[in-house]
């Protein structure tokens, strides 16, 4: 045994082989990038078969290393931003036959709403 102590204000100094605290060495960290891990998102199906298949796309995600995320989340934002902007979207116009409307409210060719008599 040894009656050396460090001086105040001084941590001691351990080597690699001698735990501090005598607890036992952890393993050696390891500084590579670690692999692609699944991260375990549950994406529950919307109905709307077009957001559905948006939101499966970001499953591809999970097997990419984190650099790689950001274009799996761009192609799905940009597909979800094309559907949110379809809603808004008016369905065009049905063409019907002569001398019909082609769709409620739209104006006709011919105005017989009010009476032109003098």
């Amino acid at each position: 045994m040894s009656d050396w102590t460090p001086e105040a204000g001084n941590p001691p100094v351990s080597t690699p082989d001698e735990p501090v605290g005598g607890e036992p060495a952890a393993a050696a960290p390891s500084f590579g990038p670690a692999g692609p891990a699944p991260l375990g998102v549950v994406r529950t199906p919307t109905g709307h078969a077009a957001v559905d298949a948006r939101l499966e796309r970001l499953a591809d995600a999970d097997h990419l290393p984190a650099d790689g995320h950001i274009e799996v989340y761009e192609d799905v934002h940009r597909g979800l931003r094309a559907e949110l902007t379809s809603l808004d979207s008016r369905p065009a116009a049905v063409p019907g036959p002569p001398g019909t409307a082609a769709a409620p409210g739209a104006p006709s060719a011919y105005d017989n709403t009010h009476d032109h008599r003098s």
